[in-house]
């Protein structure tokens, strides 16, 4: 049985399942303050943890992730385990960087069948760091999902100044956290701050029209 974190009210209107970044878990302080913004805001999220995650919570061996490929069955597994939402309810998936990425590579069958209403990526890995040219974004050419990515301007994993050149779905709306860095973190100096970066990501997901 897979173990998951719920916050917010459980007759919400609107429902996000969130997986978490290669390298941290779902309980990790980036995943737990997003949790409860997106919950004091009336959302309910429900996170889980991919099995090669949920070992290290067990005091396994730290391995590194598998391939976002073979994390996919274990994505619709999480799904086939909560069921269909409730009445009334509109359903998002993604997660946070590895997470999103897994989420956005079953998104368009899950949207198809009516399962879920919308993609959110929080910091979308459209490559890796100082590797601009190896991009992780084929099928984000094609994505018939509503998706809205939430991605930091300076992102090492895909920049404002990278990703505006890149061919997207017109079905994708990125969003930008200024000065934000893979976790939405700005520099001090810039103006901006953690906490008013990750209210304002929360605040475009729930006012996005899914």
């Amino acid at each position: 049985m897979t173990q998951f974190l719920f916050d917010g009210p459980a007759d919400a209107a609107l429902e996000v399942v969130l997986a978490h970044g290669a390298g941290a878990p779902m309980d990790s302080a980036f995943m737990n303050t997003i949790a409860a913004l997106l919950a004091q805001r009336g959302v309910r999220v429900i996170r889980f943890e991919f099995a090669y995650m949920a070992a290290r919570r067990r005091g396994s061996k730290k391995r590194p992730p598998p391939k976002a490929e073979a994390l996919m069955p274990e994505y619709l597994a999480v799904l086939d385990e909560l069921g269909a939402s409730a009445p009334l309810r509109k359903r998002l998936i993604g997660g946070k960087s590895m997470g999103g990425r897994v989420a956005s590579m079953i998104a368009d069958a899950q949207h198809a069948t009516g399962a879920v209403s919308g993609l959110v990526c929080l910091g979308y890995p459209f490559h890796p760091p100082n590797t601009p040219t190896n991009l992780r974004t084929a099928h984000m050419e094609h994505l018939n999902c509503p998706t809205l990515i939430l991605q930091g301007e300076r992102d090492p994993f895909g920049t404002r100044a990278t990703v505006e050149t890149l061919t997207l779905s017109p079905t994708i709306a990125v969003h930008w956290i200024g000065d934000g860095d893979h976790d939405l973190g700005p520099r001090g100096a810039s103006g901006f701050t953690r906490k008013g970066n990750l209210a304002a990501a929360v605040d475009a997901l729930i006012s996005h029209p899914w």
